[in-house]
């Protein structure tokens, strides 16, 4: 296992800038997922990690070991792609022994290899099958083995579950993070689903347009988002245009229409007049019956089995209110007026 350091890593392509000066600490034994829209630089990066694409400037370090300038197979690294490249002509146990048959490992060892592999990933009995006999799921197993009996450094992971059904990703999303867990090994996770990072990464970096807006575990990217774009991608929010007015006992002060109320202190000074934008999680607002917070009406009711979703008119700005769907709690419907709240503290103040 090594920890992975990327120094203001910079890739162009000609005038154009994919990748641009990212400066990245993952540390030995982490999950960490980069994720962002498609075009971001996400792919750029990993492949700049695995060697497949060299930086135009920067470092790479695996460890104590520089490999900026490396091919792939110096790196000691193990890498598997969305398409997992299972070899058609080759049995499971052959796939997965192709790696330590050209390291030159004896006969007996691979074997050895082998049946543990197959036991870790949960193919045992299938050894002898092709990839035209192999669901999706046992693809990607047969790929993860390959390249983990080779005991690389670490792990990358190109968008492996997005060729996937539904229920398959839910699956194997779980038992990646789990096999993770057990091997220990450093791993990088490259996806545009939020749910994915959300879901297995002990830390997440968000890209945008070649660069990292946010570092942080998933609870930080999801609770306390440093930009706009990092808030409108990672689920759902309420964005409110508000005027800062300052602060009261560590909260910031902000206000919109005839409405003024407090919000997450925000770092630094900001003068007060500043234009901002507010920022509540739509399961973060609770709405209640007229007088109960601020005055709003129901334009919409949608009902989506385990919640209800409601759209607010809030002053002269919309809101999204998203509540569980239980039978001891009463509906609102579309023209009734009602009252929303939330804690200032789940709210974000970001200044536009």
């Amino acid at each position: 296992m090594s920890d992975i350091q990327l120094v203001n890593l910079v890739k162009s392509y000609g005038e154009m800038q994919a990748v641009k000066k990212i400066s990245l600490h993952i540390k030995e034994g982490e999950f960490f997922s980069l994720l962002g829209p498609s075009g971001c630089g996400k792919s750029t990066t990993l492949r700049m990690i695995a060697g497949f694409v060299m930086p135009s400037a920067g470092r790479i370090l695996i460890g104590s070991d520089e490999v900026t300038h490396l091919p792939p197979e110096k790196r000691d690294i193990g890498i598997v792609f969305q398409n997992y490249a299972i070899f058609p002509h080759m049995s499971v146990a052959e796939n997965i022994a192709f790696g330590l048959k050209l390291r030159k490992k004896s006969q007996a060892e691979i074997e050895i290899t082998v049946t543990s592999a197959l036991r870790q990933v949960g193919l045992v009995g299938y050894e002898d099958r092709y990839q035209r006999q192999l669901s999706g799921g046992e693809q990607q197993r047969v790929a993860l083995a390959r390249v983990l009996v080779t005991k690389p450094r670490i792990l990358l992971l190109d968008e492996p579950l997005s060729a996937l059904d539904k229920a398959l990703r839910e699956e194997m999303k779980y038992w990646i993070k789990e096999l993770q867990r057990t091997l220990g090994i450093t791993t990088v996770y490259v996806t545009h689903d939020q749910d994915e990072a959300l879901t297995m990464s002990d830390r997440i970096g968000v890209m945008q347009k070649g660069r990292l807006e946010q570092v942080g575990s998933p609870e930080d990217i999801y609770e306390r988002p440093e930009t706009l774009f990092v808030t409108t991608f990672i689920g759902h929010s309420n964005v409110i245009n508000v005027t800062v007015k300052g602060r009261d006992n560590g909260k910031t002060v902000v206000s919109f229409g005839a409405n003024t109320i407090l919000a997450r202190a925000l770092e630094g000074e900001v003068a007060p007049g500043s234009a901002a934008k507010l920022v509540v999680r739509p399961e973060n607002v609770v709405i209640g019956r007229t007088g109960e917070g601020l005055p709003a009406t129901v334009l919409t009711e949608n009902y989506q089995g385990a919640l209800v979703r409601y759209r607010l008119s809030l002053g002269e700005q919309e809101i999204v209110v998203e509540r569980q769907n239980q039978s001891n709690v009463s509906r609102f419907a579309p023209g009734e007026e009602v009252g929303v709240s939330w804690d200032p503290e789940r709210s974000e103040v970001l200044v536009a």
